[in-house]
């Protein structure tokens, strides 16, 4: 089965997620500002509600979000670890 490039990508991954710099996935989309190594001096997040209107006309949305929740949720664990 053929999908769109953007498929499961809903969210930004946290395996690589930049500090100084904004992480993106097709909706949403996270900036992580620190100072050190250990302190968060801003977090932020956005989302892009004309890709997300492009994504809930799309006939694979359903799946897609289910997949794209499924690895958020698996890399916020692995993240953990």
């Amino acid at each position: 089965m053929d999908h769109k490039s953007c498929y499961g990508n809903l969210y930004p991954s946290l395996l690589d997620s930049p500090y100084r710099e904004t992480a993106r996935g097709k909706v949403f989309s996270f900036e992580l500002a620190t100072i050190g190594h250990t302190y968060f001096s801003r977090r932020e997040i956005a989302v892009d509600l004309k890709e997300w209107d492009d994504c809930l006309a799309c006939p694979e949305f359903p799946h897609c979000y289910q997949f794209s929740s499924a690895r958020l949720l698996l890399e916020a664990a692995v993240v953990k670890v």
